[in-house]
């Protein structure tokens, strides 16, 4: 049993089922619980507003959990290992406690923490509780990790998921470590809101996307559950959000294995680390993407001429958040129309998003892009006009991004390719996309 331990809180904003925190409680006679504001990251999360927003309503709400519990959340900020150092000789901390988070920073971060803790001869102590199985875990039967997601997601399924853990221990401590105050949020009124209270929201409400699969590629009805950001952050536990899948919708319904990608995608980011800002296949390493800083700035403001991808880029701007087969178009028009590498639109997509998780998005961006495991076949291109007609006919999504178009008929809109109304304030199709799609492929084939 430890006197005094840190507990630090990360991509785990929450007190129930949180395996570290209820760890720590557990094994000590009193816990500190705080949270880094590191200055390794800060930068980009203060440049991503909405995703900074929705991770200090998060901490918000984690800190009005705590003080029912007579504590508060400690707000440090700058390098986690000097600030941990420091904590451990001031408050004669006997352990460090906190979960593992498997992001190639997050590791190298962790372990310079180890090292900390090793060299003042406290216990550290990590722990799995962000994804559903430990990566090491779900293997092939050669024990190499799976790169096909039907096979991982076969085999993964095989393995029990551990129970939700109520946190009914109360020996927090009271002790003030900082006189420092959560961010104030900048944005008001947004649409996604962060902490714990809205997931549950989202989690009680589960069971009117019984038809999702139905529905889920059609932007226009909004039929998205807006969990990820809060997986992201981990206002749920994903044992929470698995459990309550599985009762009310069923162990095999479609928002389920969305649950299995994310977890492979962070399985195979853990064990191909390079994945994450490298192109997986290697022999597509080489390809001679453009360079083109003026399509590039088309792409990123929505000023393309090809309405679905410019209406997506303009709610991820506005947002903070873009439709999940939009998302698949507009990285499919930048890497297979625009030949423009998909780490500029991972990149992108990291400055944007409020859900960034880093083994995600660089998993979807390969994908689209053809170059990462178990990816889009490279000769299946998203034609952005057919797209727009078959998901979103009447052109409701597009209409509400893209106020130019508001009052142009949607037969009219669907053949700008063809027809471009003289009087229309809205940029001419920047390219032709069967010209440039065949141009992708004579790009693809020639790489050995």
């Amino acid at each position: 049993m430890y006197k005094k331990t840190l507990f630090i809180f990360r991509r785990d904003l929450r007190i129930e089922d949180n395996i570290g925190l209820i760890e720590s409680l557990q094994n000590s006679k009193e816990v500190i619980p705080c949270f880094i504001y590191d200055e390794n990251i800060i930068k980009k999360l203060k440049d991503s507003k909405f995703r900074w927003n929705f991770l200090n309503e998060s901490l918000v709400d984690l800190d009005n959990e705590l003080k029912k519990k007579g504590t508060s959340l400690q707000i440090l900020e700058g390098k986690p290992e000097k600030i941990i150092d420091n904590m451990i000789k001031k408050y004669n901390l006997n352990a460090i406690f906190l979960n593992t988070d498997f992001t190639n920073y997050a590791q190298r971060r962790d372990e310079k923490i180890f090292q900390i803790c090793k060299k003042n001869k406290i216990s550290f102590h990590s722990t799995l509780d962000f994804l559903l199985h430990n990566p090491n875990e779900i293997k092939t039967n050669e024990g190499s990790p799976y790169t096909i997601y039907s096979f991982f997601y076969k085999k993964a399924r095989q393995f029990p998921i551990k129970k939700i853990i109520k946190n009914i221990q109360k020996n927090y401590s009271n002790e003030v470590i900082s006189d420092n105050e959560i961010k104030k949020s900048e944005i008001k009124n947004n649409k996604i809101i962060g902490g714990r209270k809205e997931a549950l929201k989202i989690l009680k409400d589960l069971d009117k996307f019984r038809d999702y699969d139905k529905v889920r590629d059609f932007p226009g009805l909004n039929q998205t559950t807006m969990l990820s950001a809060h997986n992201k952050f981990g206002t749920i536990s994903v044992r929470e959000v698995h459990k309550e899948i599985k009762e009310v919708l069923g162990s095999n319904h479609t928002i389920m294995g969305e649950i299995y990608w994310r977890e492979f995608f962070s399985h195979i980011l853990f064990h191909f680390p390079y994945a994450q800002k490298t192109t997986f296949r290697k022999k597509f390493q080489k390809i001679p993407w453009s360079k083109s800083k003026e399509s590039f700035k088309k792409w990123s403001e929505g000023e393309t001429g090809f309405p679905i991808v410019d209406a997506g880029m303009r709610q991820l701007n506005q947002t903070g958040f873009m439709h999940n087969r939009v998302r698949m178009v507009v990285a499919s028009f930048l890497t297979k129309d625009l030949h423009m590498d998909w780490k500029l639109g991972e990149k992108y997509f990291e400055e944007k998003l409020i859900d960034h998780d880093p083994a995600v998005n660089s998993g979807n961006w390969q994908w689209a892009a053809s170059t990462g495991c178990d990816s889009v076949p490279y000769f299946r291109i998203f034609n952005p006009w057919r797209q727009q007609e078959r998901f979103d006919l009447n052109c409701d999504y597009i209409k509400k991004w893209i106020p130019e178009l508001e009052k142009v008929e949607p037969k009219i809109i669907h053949k700008l390719w063809e027809k471009f109304p003289e009087d229309l304030e809205y940029p001419k199709p920047m390219l032709i996309h069967k010209i440039e799609a065949e141009k992708t492929k004579l790009i693809f084939k020639s790489q050995k």
